[in-house]
């Protein structure tokens, strides 16, 4: 009777143990659980600086949205972009870079780096895919636009110190592993402890019942008492009657106490982040890999921006307006435009830039400067299509229109690969998977705009019959048979440094580029006249010359060029031209 009481003791002990041991893993799901979020600033001590640059790394630490909370005097913006085009734009101007989290997850790791004190305002740039802007404060999620890398500019105006105050607070990763283990093996040992009694009293009641079966020798046998101090019976009595119970509850206790002793440590355990290394300079292109510089979205603000301006500066006939967002043969040819149709009232304006229906987008993977992409739009007062070839010249630079060039009829516009992959510049004199390079392919137009009857016409699908091609040579042949008085010379000129040169989705690619076009003029005997339309006096100054005269036109042109081994003709795809000067001799 003396083992019931160990026994059911040792029961307790069990069920306690376990009850503990439960307690230990639920608690660690609820009140010792890790805190959700954790915060971490940038200390006070980070030197000022007009730019501070938050790392992608630093970024996507953690799965999760992160916020971020901005404080700083007076008006900020924080813009998303690249990390290439922010370290880009950033350039020399000193700037901090946040790059990790300390170990004790309370503060942002920060670099400093000098350079020039001052940058322009970032605000309104092209490369950045979004801006917030606030002023005092900003309490601002993260979430990535697309996929990829992405890093965070802060700036005031470029001139002022960057806000100082900034806090991320990411999700916490902190685990707890032993929660589903503490949780198993207390009711485990609750088991354990219940079944207990139950089990000793069995095996007790088979040691009596073989004990009653053993065979005598016929005499009886009297067993003594043996006389021993307390501590001397427990120790024999242990290993016959209770010592595997003692022994589990021993083994039980020992390794309920090591796990919940280890539970609040391990709850409370959080990943100590990496710390990303600074880098001053601009990230290599390679990195990017295969990026597209552009964003759809990005090009869409855009050809708003491009089309508003060049709507604004055609109403009011004025050149200046278009300095924002047009460059190169457009800016020339709209400036000419303007200036005669000042004096010639009844002048055609040129067609008007829109960005309303965005029918195709070709934006390249070229991530060094300059950069283009090709858009292919039509809006109110485009009968057609027109191609328009956006360059952006340096990461502070904005992209402006180069040139515009409306379909020809009957012609498709080449396949691109999808604009999220991008597309493959090719180096104009490349000729590498073509049937031609770029500045071939502008020679080829070339010669048979200014010869008739050039070799290479074959090599051009529907050589003079192109629309754009049968009107240039129809209009030259006209002035030689009106102008009796006269002999007349022709010549259509590539123009190298305004190729561009970009893969289709076949392997071939589409070329776009000027040409200039010069038509001279020169008496035949002494005493004739020449005489100019109204448009053209408008440059030489007057109307009649007796020494001869050169008209100079501007032809924005854009030819597909197929694969190498293919047996197709190149395509002239968009031309059109404009009047840019005249002179006499």
């Amino acid at each position: 009777m003396i083992g019931d009481p160990v026994r059911l003791k040792t029961a307790a002990l069990l069920v306690l143990l376990g009850l503990l041991t439960m307690l230990a893993g639920i608690g660690q799901l609820t009140f010792w659980a890790p805190s959700e979020t954790v915060t971490a600033s940038v200390p006070s001590d980070t030197k000022a600086a007009p730019l501070t640059v938050i790392d992608p790394k630093l970024i996507a630490l953690h799965e999760g949205p992160v916020k971020i909370k901005i404080q700083g005097e007076g008006n900020f913006m924080v813009a998303t972009g690249r990390p290439d085009d922010v370290q880009a734009w950033v350039g020399e101007t000193a700037h901090t870079t946040l790059t990790g989290v300390s170990a004790d997850q309370k503060s942002l790791e920060a670099s400093s780096v000098d350079g020039e004190a001052t940058a322009p305002s970032p605000a309104g740039s092209d490369l950045w895919v979004s801006t917030e802007d606030a002023s005092g404060e900003l309490d601002y999620t993260w979430n990535p636009p697309a996929d990829g890398e992405w890093s965070l500019l802060v700036a005031a105006d470029g001139t002022q110190p960057a806000p100082s105050s900034i806090s991320m607070t990411f999700p916490n990763n902190a685990t707890t592993p032993w929660a589903v283990p503490l949780i198993v093996l207390g009711i485990i040992i609750i088991l354990v402890g219940a079944a207990l009694p139950f089990i000793a009293k069995a095996l007790s009641n088979r040691r009596k019942d073989g004990q009653d079966d053993e065979p005598h020798d016929g005499g009886e046998t009297t067993t003594l008492p043996v006389q021993s101090t307390s501590g001397d019976a427990g120790r024999r009595r242990g290993p016959e009657t209770e010592g595997p119970a003692l022994r589990v509850t021993a083994i039980a206790a020992a390794l309920a106490a090591v796990m919940v002793g280890g539970t609040a440590v391990a709850a409370q355990a959080t990943t100590t982040p990496e710390a990303t290394p600074t880098s001053s300079a601009a990230a290599p292109a390679e990195s990017e890999g295969g990026t597209p510089v552009l964003l759809e979205s990005q090009l869409q603000r855009i050809l708003e921006q491009v089309a508003s301006t060049v709507d604004a500066a055609d109403a009011a006939k004025d050149a200046a307006k278009l300095a924002p967002r047009v460059d190169k043969m457009e800016l020339q040819i709209r400036t000419q435009n303007y200036k005669v149709r000042t004096a010639v009232s009844a002048y055609e304006a040129r067609m008007p830039v829109r960005a309303t229906k965005l029918q195709s987008s070709v934006i390249s993977t070229k991530r060094e400067w300059p950069r283009t992409v090709f858009a292919l739009t039509q809006g109110e007062g485009n009968v057609v299509p027109q191609v328009l070839t956006l360059v952006q010249l340096s990461p502070r630079e904005n992209y402006k229109l180069w040139g515009s060039a409306p379909l020809q009829p009957g012609t498709n516009f080449p396949s691109f690969p999808v604009p999220r992959e991008g597309t493959e510049p090719v180096p104009a004199a490349d000729k590498t998977g073509l049937a031609y390079s770029g500045n071939e392919a502008l020679g080829i137009l070339a010669e048979m705009l200014t010869t008739p009857d050039s070799p290479n016409r074959s090599k051009l699908a529907d050589g003079q019959a192109s629309p754009y091609i049968a009107g240039a040579l129809a209009y030259q042949a006209d002035t030689v048979k009106n102008g009796t008085s006269a002999n007349f010379k022709f010549t259509h000129t590539p123009v190298p440094n305004q190729t561009v040169v970009l893969r289709t989705a076949d392997g071939g690619a589409l070329v776009v580029g000027r040409l200039d076009f010069a038509f001279e003029g020169t008496p035949k005997a002494a005493g004739d006249k020449l005489l100019l339309e109204d448009d053209s006096a408008v440059f030489a100054g007057g109307k009649e010359t007796t020494t001869g005269m050169v008209l100079n036109f501007a032809e924005s042109v854009a030819v597909y060029i197929p694969p190498a081994g293919s047996a197709d003709p190149m395509k002239l795809v968009a031309a059109t031209r404009g009047l840019v000067g005249a002179s006499f001799k």
